[in-house]
């Protein structure tokens, strides 16, 4: 049970720090200025198209599934740019009131301050700000969905009933709009279910919900002719980094240390990095000791945490060197799917609900010395003060931007039906006169066509992912001078040329359907069919359909539990 007073409080808590980080976006979300992220991997465009790159049944595994069917689905009802933002801005706040309910409900004594403080460390922190950096919005909302998961547990155990199956299956659809977080709520579900068994009948149904969330990824990958394994280089190139004066051990436990060092906060570049580490564990420390204390009263579901905690933060380091790395190495490079692992700081988020439990009973220890006003003060400076650049789109280096009428222009010209789209130049990685900083190419989510992506990756100069044999034939095609024969043969309709320096015999021999200051549209004509089979298209968009399902029920089960509670408490 919840008191009266708490939720309103953590949602304003979240709602003003969520508004603090992401305050640069927060204009295009009302149509006020330019509203569309490209920076890295964030990309969100006026209108998204279901097509076999958004099912996931193209050429590239499927990285990005459910996300851009469902960010296509959305864009046919509110602008893309809008809606890509206030999914962000719910996973931040909805993060901080799940771990802030977590925290209230498993330590003893937490209170409303503890709750609170447990709020604002599961927003504030450098794993949301090095995702946020990378562009991983959507990895948010699965991490958001973790504390919310943990106690919908606690509570199937303690009212059960078919709503709350409803509502976890929700809970879990939404961890699962990409395929690490399903990979991390099926973690935390199994956690949560040996530290507070439901009964074999409930925990036979909760992994069934869980399998069905993950269908729109997993039938995507078994029926795509994209590659599921990865180069054991990946792992190196992906793996945990150790930043300023931390070493592997203390990086993790600070929840930092994504692999590229460009999408880290400036605090965490130099020496400041291990003074914030410290403060923060600090804090993490005193509230484990006071757990510790109070270990003969903690919920059975608290020691569960604090053991995942601590297998996660060894498994983390071990990774970073010797067997560990070559055990990651091997399975990446021959074990299908295993190639979710190799970002290996994507994990970290395994940490947060026992670091927000620390600082819960921390801010409660301090109560009993303090006013709860004073602890949470003083454990919201340790906290926050930190990582000050967070604050305004992790200080100001995520801001939206706005496209070109080139954009516009081609997304009207290319149709669904008449060839798939390549890229010119070949590569998928951009950096644009109007963003700051590279990023995806936006095409493959801006046009009706199929677009075809290199899915070429190169790190420090070493290729970790190849290009697909098709794209590959397609790239050697325009390498060659881009004759129009050759590409209608690869079922390439259009060539978007984006340097202004098209290939020679494409300008040539090719149709010119826009001329634009940014970009260039040429037509192929009568090319071959090779888009994905209908019962492939079929499959995929079934497995999508039933994924959006469970995402609506849960949404209605919660709005039920939601009225239940309402009622319970003004009895």
């Amino acid at each position: 049970m919840f008191s009266g007073r708490l939720l309103p409080t953590l949602y304003l808590v979240s709602v003003v720090a969520a508004v603090a980080v992401l305050a640069p976006l927060l204009p295009g979300l009302i149509g006020v200025g330019p509203g569309y992220l490209l920076y890295r991997d964030a990309v969100s465009t006026p209108r998204t198209h279901v097509t076999d790159t958004t099912l996931g049944i193209g050429d590239l595994p499927p990285r990005a599934v459910p996300q851009d069917w469902f960010v296509a689905m959305a864009s046919t009802v509110v602008d893309g740019g809008a809606a890509v933002t206030a999914i962000l801005l719910a996973a931040l706040v909805f993060a901080g009131v799940g771990f802030g309910r977590l925290a209230f409900r498993l330590v003893p004594g937490a209170g409303r301050a503890g709750a609170v403080a447990a709020a604002l460390v599961a927003i504030w922190n450098p794993y949301v700000a090095e995702r946020l950096l990378q562009g991983h919005w959507s990895l948010l909302v699965g991490y958001a969905a973790l504390g919310w998961l943990l106690v919908a547990v606690v509570d199937l155990r303690d009212r059960p009933g078919p709503v709350r199956f409803l509502q976890l299956g929700g809970l879990l659809a939404a961890a699962g709009l990409t395929p690490t977080g399903s990979v991390l709520a099926g973690i935390v579900l199994a956690v949560a279910l040996i530290g507070r068994p439901v009964g074999l009948r409930s925990t036979i149904v909760v992994v069934l919900l869980w399998i069905l969330s993950t269908l729109p990824w997993v039938v995507t990958s078994v029926i795509s002719d994209a590659t599921t394994t990865s180069a054991a280089a990946g792992v190196e190139a992906f793996g945990l980094r150790s930043e300023p004066g931390l070493g592997p051990v203390g990086t993790v436990l600070s929840l930092g240390g994504i692999w590229n060092a460009d999408a880290v906060p400036a605090s965490r570049t130099m020496w400041w990095a291990a003074v914030a580490t410290f403060c923060f564990l600090l804090v993490v420390a005193a509230g484990v000791v006071a757990l510790w204390r109070r270990r003969g009263a903690l919920d059975p579901l608290v020691r569960a945490i604090g053991i995942l905690t601590v297998v996660v933060s060894i498994l983390l380091v071990l990774s970073t060197f010797g067997p560990g790395r070559w055990l990651l190495e091997v399975a990446v490079e021959h074990i299908a799917g295993a190639g979710l692992l190799r970002d290996t700081q994507k994990f970290s988020a395994l940490l947060v609900p026992g670091a927000t439990l620390a600082v819960a009973a921390a801010v409660a220890a301090a109560c009993r010395r303090v006013p709860s006003g004073f602890a949470l003060a003083g454990v919201a400076l340790l906290v926050v003060a930190p990582l000050p650049d967070l604050a305004w789109g992790a200080g100001g280096s995520v801001r939206p931007v706005a496209y070109p009428d080139d954009w516009a222009a081609v997304s009207a010209i290319v149709p669904d039906d008449q060839g798939s789209v390549a890229l010119w130049p070949a590569d998928t990685v951009r950096h644009y006169r109007f963003a700051d900083g590279v990023s995806l190419d936006p095409a493959a989510r801006m046009l009706r066509a199929p677009v075809i992506e290199s899915g070429a990756l190169t790190v420090d100069g070493e290729v970790v992912d190849p290009p697909s044999e098709h794209a590959a034939a397609v790239a050697s095609a325009l390498e060659a001078g881009g004759s129009p024969e050759d590409l209608a043969a690869l079922g390439v309709g259009w060539v978007l040329v984006e340097n202004n320096s098209p290939p020679a015999r494409l300008a040539a021999d090719a149709r010119l359907a826009h001329d634009g200051d940014d970009l260039r549209l040429y037509r192929v004509d009568d090319p071959a069919d090779r888009g994905a089979g209908a019962a492939d298209r079929t499959m995929a968009i079934a497995a999508h359909l039933l994924w959006a399902a469970m995402l609506g029920t849960g949404v209605a089960g919660a709005i039920v539990v939601s009225a239940r509670e309402r009622r319970r408490t003004s009895r």
